[in-house]
């Protein structure tokens, strides 16, 4: 459920993080008054403002003495200082501590990454716009870095916690992330950017819940359930990473995990509604979830509020989230929940238990099979999603008041992902260019301006032929384009493009060549709005974005080992004009490393 809004105290206490009272203000000379304001920071107010406000003459202020005027200046800021609080959002602080640990997911102990001791990591629950501060500290014995999947990080790609952006935090070592959800709402994941750090832990559910002033269309649910569900290896995370590094490719997971268990259960109570967020944690492969005897209204997916269709089953992809709602209408007994394998060779299963509190059965029959439809189905399911233009998200303005399809896009993107072999080891590409990481951040050498750490001119906004290379690929973009791009996958494969810094409306999914007349297909009314989009085998999915929020993007595949190998690169959105109102300020506890070494802000 929501977490509690923080409380607003008497002034001699904490008053959401402000301090104030008598004891904290003096009079340093005859002009101004010393305070402790806000979060415990000394402020100096000038005496003849606060006069002024509070209506007292000179001679007043002369006749009534120092100690009387000391009470009524305090009073007064007191009064200030919870309307400077009340206009301002909430901080929500942590300090997480990142350790190995051992655990038997799949019954065989082995090395996990740990959050505060747990596996999966902490829950983090917030609301729109609250403020995060949360001090990470890496007890690992390699370098590490969080990204928050799908939090937009308004103005301030200096916390999305990407090898292209910050300076992965040394072991022993902490970095203290600060950033703001937004104008968002939803279900949303964490999990390790570094290395193959993701196959091991580390990961974790996101929440942002909607202001109490903003309404959510559907009644409240009665409670709400975090379902990481992914893939699962009974190897290292190491020795998986000298798998990739030696050139072959991973193979088919030992196992398929929902909350780190192969078993695990939710309890509810009979005619009540809950909500079940379900989100794709793995490395490499979709799955299908349903629940036995049970209809899911799907609400809302990375973001967005959806049209509330029922459905039986629903299929998620590698770092996809969706939160649908589910009624115990049944009769008392336990159901089973199940995530399967989508479109493998092998189909593996990860079985969880819904229970109803007046429950006296076990779970009983058979586990309900997957879908029968494949690709073609699974499309058309897809397509089915959709906006709901008359519900609010995080403001109160209706999603459908942006009318996306109306605005004329000022340049197309067109992305080809393949997988050629370097020297018979495996590689990935997009437009015949393998991303491999810089030394340095690509965002520390944007700011200070540091040559050869990459180009705008490695890679092309289309496909071409060619032999393909290796680079630290860029594609350059003016901040407040409309752009189209098409994801064009001729692999037998499945695909899966996570953009960060943004959500878009993907318009179409197609079968075989994306050409100008798909463009017919296109759903330019009520295509929803995600920040992970799955491309199917031999087909296209194209997305419109609008480039609203400056700053160094990355854009790559939710599929781990293809993002390892280099499907990927960033998108640099920039504009001319040094504004605080574009982009925030390089943040003073930045971690410099690579060429960036020695440089100050």
């Amino acid at each position: 459920m929501p977490p509690k809004e923080p409380m607003l105290c008497a002034p001699r206490e904490c008053i959401k993080g402000l301090t104030m009272s008598v004891h904290h203000c003096q009079l340093s000379d005859d002009s101004w008054t010393s305070c402790h304001v806000l979060r415990g920071t000394t402020r100096l107010i000038p005496q003849n403002l606060v006069l002024r406000v509070l209506g007292v003459s000179f001679h007043n202020w002369v006749t009534m003495g120092r100690t009387i005027l000391l009470h009524l200046i305090c009073a007064f800021l007191a009064s200030w200082s919870i309307s400077l609080v009340k206009a301002e959002d909430a901080y929500r602080y942590f300090t997480w501590i990142v350790t190995y640990g051992t655990a038997s997911p799949l019954g065989v102990p082995q090395q996990v990454i740990l959050i505060n001791g747990q596996f999966p990591g902490p829950r983090l629950d917030c609301v729109t716009n609250d403020n995060i501060v949360l001090n990470l500290i890496n007890k690992l014995d390699q370098p590490f870095l969080l990204t928050w999947n799908g939090i937009k990080q308004r103005k301030n790609s200096w916390q999305d916690g990407v090898l292209g952006t910050n300076c992965p935090i040394p072991p022993n070592s902490n970095f203290t992330y600060k950033f703001q959800t937004k104008d968002q709402i939803g279900s949303y994941t964490y999990f390790p950017s570094t290395l193959m750090h993701k196959a091991a832990g580390g990961f974790g559910a996101l929440n942002v819940y909607a202001r109490s002033v903003i309404p959510v269309p559907y009644p409240l649910p009665a409670g709400d359930f975090s379902l990481l569900i992914g893939d699962w290896h009974n190897t290292s995370h190491k020795a998986l990473q000298q798998l990739l590094d030696s050139g072959k490719s991973l193979p088919f997971p030992n196992g398929f995990l929902i909350n780190g268990q192969t078993q695990s259960s939710f309890a509810g109570d009979q005619g009540k509604t809950y909500m079940f967020r379900v989100s794709n944690v793995g490395l490499s492969t979709s799955f299908n979830f349903r629940i036995q005897g049970h209809k899911m209204k799907l609400v809302e997916v990375e973001g967005s509020h959806t049209i509330q269709n029922f459905y039986d089953s629903l299929d998620v992809h590698v770092g996809q989230s969706m939160s649908v709602l589910v009624t115990l209408d049944q009769p008392p007994k336990d159901y089973y929940i199940v995530a399967s394998t989508r479109f493998t060779k092998f189909v593996a299963n990860a079985i969880a238990m819904l229970h109803y509190s007046n429950s006296h059965n076990p779970v009983s029959g058979p586990v309900p099979p997957e879908p029968t439809y494949q690709i073609h189905g699974s499309m058309l399911q897809a397509r089915t999603i959709r906006w709901n233009l008359t519900a609010n998200a995080a403001r109160p303005n209706p999603q459908g008041s942006f009318h996306y399809g109306q605005i004329t896009t000022s340049r197309t993107i067109v992305l080809s992902n393949s997988a050629p072999l370097f020297n018979g080891k495996q590689r990935y590409a997009v437009n015949r260019v393998s991303y491999i990481n810089a030394d340095t951040p690509l965002k520390l050498a944007d700011y200070f301006n540091i040559p050869g750490v990459f180009s705008f001119d490695s890679i092309q906004s289309e496909p071409s032929e060619g032999p393909t290379s290796m680079a630290t690929s860029v594609i350059p973009a003016s901040l407040h384009d409309f752009v189209e791009v098409v994801f064009q996958n001729d692999e037998n494969t499945m695909q899966s493009w996570h953009l960060d810094g943004y959500d878009f409306w993907v318009v179409a999914y197609g079968s075989g060549q994306w050409t100008n007349a798909s463009r017919k297909s296109y759903n330019l009314v009520d295509a929803t709005t995600r920040h992970t989009a799955q491309v199917y085998p031999n087909s296209w999915t194209a997305i419109l974005i609008s480039l609203d929020n400056q700053g160094m993007w990355n854009l790559r595949s939710a599929i781990w080992e293809r993002q390892y190998l280099g499907q990927q690169f960033y998108l640099r959105v920039y504009t001319p004009v040094h504004s605080l109102a574009n982009e925030y300020d390089i943040p003073h506890n930045a971690l410099l490393c690579g060429k960036a070494v020695g440089l100050h802000p």
